[in-house]
Order: structure tokens, then C-alpha cells, then sequence
């Protein structure tokens, strides 16, 4: 499965943004979507992650500010932030895991400035 990420690029304080995933193939909505991102000089950690059924998680610095959707027929994950901080400055990854294995997206810049 290839991912590929956009939506990302500059935007100051207080702003939103909407961030992209697809998927070229077909992912159950069983199997879970995932964004998660990665500063400068730290790891790499998970944004969100939505699976068929059940709850969206969230990190708790996002909770409130960010919401994952899918659109299943179109084998999309989106990514609304809103609220956008400084510290939420990272490359963001979309993330797929099925049966066969695990995927992940080259990632898209979000860099939060004013």
C-alpha cells in the first residue's frame, strides 16, 4: 500500500490546517488509519488513529483541537487541526496497518509560526 500525505505548509498561531492521506489500495475499515508525527530532535509519535467500530484516538496534547475522519470509498484519512500551536511543528506521517503489514506515507511538512 502507498500512502501519500499534502495539505501541509506554513500557517501562523491560532490557524488551521487540513492534512490528506491516500491510500492506493483498498483498506479495510477494520484496519486501523493513523497520523502521527515527528519534531525536529524527538521521536516520532502518534497524532490520531481511527479504526472501524470503534472510539478515534488521540494524543492528549491534541484532544480537542485535531479530528481524524475516513472516507472508506475513497480510501482516505483526514487530519483537521485547528488551534494550531508552534509545538505542533512536525512532519506528519499517515500510517496503515493491515493482515499483511505496515505502511507508512513520506510525510508532510506542518510548520506553525507567525
Amino acid at each position: 500500500v502507498e500512502l501519500v500525505e499534502s495539505g501541509g505548509g506554513l500557517v501562523q498561531p491560532g490557524g488551521s490546517l487540513r492534512l490528506s492521506c491516500s491510500a492506493s489500495e483498498t483498506v479495510l475499515s477494520t484496519d486501523a488509519m493513523s497520523w502521527y508525527r515527528q519534531a525536529p530532535g524527538k521521536e516520532r509519535e502518534l497524532v490520531a488513529r481511527k479504526r472501524g467500530g470503534r472510539d478515534s484516538e488521540y494524543a492528549n496534547s491534541v484532544k480537542d483541537r485535531f479530528t481524524i475522519s475516513r472516507d472508506n470509498a475513497k480510501n482516505m484519512v483526514y487530519l483537521q487541526m485547528t488551534s494550531l500551536k508552534p509545538e505542533d511543528t512536525a512532519v506528519y506521517y499517515c500510517y496503515v496497518r493491515d493482515s499483511r503489514s505496515e505502511y507508512w506515507g513520506r510525510g508532510t511538512q506542518v510548520t506553525v509560526s507567525s
